[in-house]
């Protein structure tokens, strides 16, 4: 269900860069916000919605309303992470020595093996 959900999400994002690419500016500069120009308001005059902004709105809504349900699933999954390594500092517990009364092992220990010989250089 998260992996659906998540490729919904990712179609939504990518509808809205569309949509967003395809509306055109507001055609007004930045000396028209300030008084310059013909401009009647300060941030130029709006008309109607158009179809574009609508679903501009539309997608915007759909994109929040998945990331935050795409949130509250992860949280209640656990914590989860892809690091394995483990904290700096920590140290592996020391082995367990055997107990007072345990009998030892009765096999000698190995004898360590000789070096191994160069065979020198022929003449």
């Amino acid at each position: 269900m998260v992996i659906a959900l998540s490729v919904i999400h990712l179609l939504i994002a990518l509808v809205l860069i569309v949509i967003v690419l395809l509306q055109s500016g507001k055609g007004a500069d930045i000396g028209a916000a300030f008084g310059g120009g013909s401009s009647q308001t300060v941030f130029g005059g709006r008309g109607a919605a158009t179809f574009l902004s609508k679903l501009t709105l539309a997608a915007a809504v759909l994109f929040m309303v998945s990331s935050l349900i795409l949130t509250v699933w992860s949280e209640r999954r656990g914590s989860s992470s892809v690091i394995t390594e483990e904290r700096v500092g920590q140290t592996a517990p020391a082995p367990a020595s055997p107990p007072t009364g345990a009998p030892t092992p009765s096999t000698p220990p190995a004898e360590p093996t000789p070096p191994a010989q160069v065979p020198s250089a022929a003449k």
